[in-house]
């Protein structure tokens, strides 16, 4: 004999789920703290820290790291770790911004002296060629070689940074044309910082990528389970390899978005960065065991790390 637990027809009469406070609190945490802390600012500063023209400018800040972040999600969410991602942005704007002047000769020339070697769009491709190279290199190293993550990326860390100095020895390409540093100082609609559109519109794609592709799926999988993913017939290997290849992809566009922004590229350029970002993803709510985690999580985990960070500078003001 059967109960009516089960009956379509008294599904309507279970007992509805409660609300629960704190597990809403503890799922949103990080949404929820930067929603204080804008609050907070807000009062603190008279308003001003929530002027859309301060805001628009704390996006084009945390661009850069927002950028990166996004390709570290991707990777931290198969089960991965890229400790490289700062030494690659480097690399690779060096490599754009020796394609934009068309070699060393005039690597300091500066305002009308900074003609353009060749076109901006070509320095973009050529940034994006070696994060591209950078990152397939590192997953062929994790996937063929059984090399764990941390120990291929922690050798990358070294050799891209050692090769963005050898490759600039030592010194800054600087002074660029109007239409290369458009990418990291222009605005549209004369108010919306290019870097922070190309960051968001990156954001929502990736977004739509992890959450409505098979693509997406099978990274979710493979983070949660390899042993299981490859088991379903998910070709492991190959998602392993894509994700630090996106991860290269998105540190030459924000290396060319860099050096576009300062005017500069150098050898030195995102010294730290992978903590900044690695931070930003976790705080998040993307877990380090992989699989779980969101793109939206990650914009606001950037965004808060930046609000942390103007938070310690204010009262260093304060202080002096």
């Amino acid at each position: 004999m059967t109960t009516g637990q089960n009956d379509p027809a008294l599904s309507g009469l279970a007992p509805r789920r409660e609300f629960d406070l704190l597990q809403f609190c503890a799922k949103h945490a990080a949404l929820l703290f930067l929603i204080l802390l804008v609050l907070a600012f807000g009062l603190l500063t008279d308003g001003r820290f929530v002027h859309p023209l301060n805001l628009f400018n704390i996006l084009r800040q945390v661009s850069i790291a927002g950028l990166v972040a996004i390709g570290m999600t991707f990777v931290i969410l198969s089960a991965g770790i890229d400790l490289s991602v700062g030494a690659l942005l480097a690399f690779a704007g060096l490599v754009g911004a020796f394609v934009a002047k068309g070699g060393f000769a005039d690597r300091f020339a500066v305002g009308a002296d900074a003609a353009a070697g060749n076109p901006w769009f070509l320095a973009m491709a050529a940034a994006i060629a070696i994060g591209l190279a950078g990152g397939a290199l590192q997953g062929a190293a994790i996937t063929r070689l059984k090399v764990p993550p941390f120990v291929v990326t922690l050798g990358g860390l070294t050799a891209f940074r050692g090769a963005a100095l050898l490759f600039s020895g030592g010194g800054p390409i600087s002074g660029f044309d109007v239409d290369y540093t458009w990418w990291g100082q222009g605005r549209l609609w004369g108010t919306v910082p290019v870097p922070a559109v190309i960051f968001l519109s990156f954001a929502a794609l990736a977004h739509v990528v992890l959450r409505h592709t098979q693509f997406g799926l099978h990274v979710y999988a493979v983070g949660g389970n390899p042993a299981a993913a490859d088991l379903n017939g998910v070709p492991v290997r190959r998602i392993t390899l894509l994700v630090y290849v996106i991860s290269g992809f998105f540190c030459g566009l924000a290396g060319f978005v860099l050096s576009a922004r300062l005017s500069s590229a150098e050898a030195v350029a995102g010294l730290g960065l992978e903590l900044t970002v690695i931070a930003s993803v976790v705080i998040g709510g993307t877990s380090l065991f992989g699989g779980v985690g969101t793109i939206l999580g990650t914009v606001i985990g950037v965004v808060l790390v930046a609000a942390i960070a103007f938070d310690r500078f204010a009262a260093s003001k304060r202080r002096s």
